[in-house]
């Protein structure tokens, strides 16, 4: 097989992710607080991708503002990733609307029907996240009009479900929407397998933490560059009597301390010095300002390192345009592989 009629092929079985986005390839771009923001979401979209802007803990003016500022930069489509627990996300909502985002993403929760609702009245297209095939086909009731199913591999808050059981699971089962698959995905033959179960397309974060037009601090950069997949492990629970959220991220100063910090807290609830709420916020809070710390003034040693596995594939700094042309050859490379062995 030439390499235009793989093109051909992998352009057929990304059609649905390509036409429901609007763009050229069906990857989008992982939402990462402090590094999806205008300039990087430009790039993915000039590229080819689908940007998202992570609005995590902005205010509406502010998400305004940066949905400009990407709008200055690319006539590209590009979306906006909301937390659904956000404090005003009624207001971000209504500043999605006026600003004609043309897709949501609620992430961080179930989000409500009327929420979905008043995006949809609103003329975006929402995209949500399940973390199971159950929840999944809730979100397609509910008027979601694409899914994101994100395995444990990823970066940041995760599930325990791995991607490969997760698209074992959902895609022979969700055909209503589009249904990307993320999480621990670096390369581009990977891609294509999803896309061969039935993928609409994929999402990436941690492939373009490096880019040229990331705004992470060198340092956030080289420790990605120098780390491993093993490095990247979710954080670890001392007493399932105060829950925490496994965030998978490098391991480092912080990572250690924080084991210690459960436990130094937990002994002051045991001597009833503290209550369990007083407990729980001060084992919630020791994050606090920690991934800005590291993506931007670039303290590797206190600050948070999110990071999904695919970091090990994570090899130098690269042009955002470069990485997606990387990960389409690769693509293209493993259709032609094949034909060459069928023939």
């Amino acid at each position: 097989m030439d390499r235009e009629a793989a093109r051909r092929h992998l352009d057929a079985l990304w059609a649905r992710g390509r036409a429901f986005l609007g763009t050229e390839t069906a990857i989008m771009g992982g939402a990462m607080t402090w590094v999806s923001e205008r300039h990087l979401v430009a790039a993915l979209s000039d590229a080819g991708g689908f940007g998202v802007i992570a609005c995590g803990a902005m205010k509406p003016d502010l998400l305004a503002a940066e949905i400009r500022a990407t709008r200055a930069l690319t006539g590209r489509p590009f979306g906006v990733n909301l937390i659904v627990m956000h404090p005003e996300l009624n207001q971000l909502i209504e500043v999605c609307i006026a600003e004609r985002v043309g897709h949501v993403v609620l992430a961080g929760g179930m989000p409500a029907q009327k929420a979905i609702a008043r995006l949809k009245a609103g003329g975006a297209r929402v995209v949500s996240f399940a973390p199971a095939l159950g929840i999944a086909k809730r979100l397609v009731r509910l008027g979601a009009d694409a899914i994101v199913i994100e395995g444990a591999e990823a970066g940041g808050h995760i599930g325990p479900v791995s991607t490969t059981v997760l698209a074992q699971e959902i895609l022979p089962h969700v055909r209503d929407v589009p249904v990307f698959v993320a999480g621990g995905i670096g390369r581009g033959d990977a891609i294509l397998a999803y896309l061969e179960m039935g993928a609409a397309g994929v999402q990436l974060g941690t492939r373009f933490v490096c880019a040229h037009e990331s705004i992470a601090h060198p340092k956030f950069k080289q420790a990605f560059i120098r780390a491993a997949a093993r490095d990247a492990m979710p954080s670890v629970q001392v007493d399932p009597e105060f829950p925490v959220i496994p965030v998978r991220a490098l391991q480092n100063k912080a990572t250690r301390v924080f084991e210690d910090t459960q436990r130094a807290v937990i002994a002051r609830f045991r001597r009833g010095e503290l209550d369990q709420t007083a407990a729980q916020l001060a084992i919630e809070h020791f994050w606090a300002g920690a991934l800005r710390r590291a993506v931007i003034e670039g303290d590797v040693e206190t600050g948070s390192l999110m990071a999904g596995q695919s970091v090990g594939m994570v090899e130098r700094e690269q042009a955002t345009a470069a990485i997606i042309e990387e990960l389409v050859g690769q693509a293209l490379d493993a259709i032609g592989a094949r034909a060459a062995v069928e023939a």
